[in-house]
């Protein structure tokens, strides 16, 4: 079936003509939104995700070379490891001695939505004794 339109020409008589080409693809441009904004979405949260993950990757990281250094003049453990908890709640800290440094590993479990987890790791390592 045809779809048809009428029309009135300059004399005021009725003509029917037939309806553009376009006609049937009415609300396609609505249909294809709806599938592919879940998509963006998806992306954009994705992206949002990594960004919050590598500031607390860089955050791990000052974190453990504050410690290293806090270390290195001589604190105690206990003072270096809230330092560590300071910068990042729920990080993980330990500490070696190797020759004239002193090391510092952080460690932390970053959720990814309720599913994944993503481990991220510092180490630093300073001067043993130093100012």
């Amino acid at each position: 079936m045809k779809i048809t339109r009428r029309s009135r020409n300059a004399r005021g008589v009725g003509e029917v003509s037939p309806a553009p080409r376009h006609a049937g693809d009415r609300g396609s441009v609505s249909a294809e939104l709806a599938l592919a904004l879940p998509a963006v979405v998806l992306v954009f949260l994705l992206g949002a995700g990594a960004l919050g993950t590598a500031s607390r990757q860089v955050a791990l990281q000052d974190a453990s070379a504050d410690a290293a250094r806090l270390l290195g003049r001589g604190e105690e453990q206990g003072t270096a490891k809230r330092v560590v908890q300071s910068a990042v709640p729920g990080a993980r800290m330990t500490s070696s001695l190797s020759g004239d440094l002193v090391c510092v590993s952080a460690s932390l479990d970053v959720p990814v939505g309720s599913v994944l987890r993503l481990p991220l790791r510092a180490r630093s390592c300073a001067l043993d004794g130093g100012l």
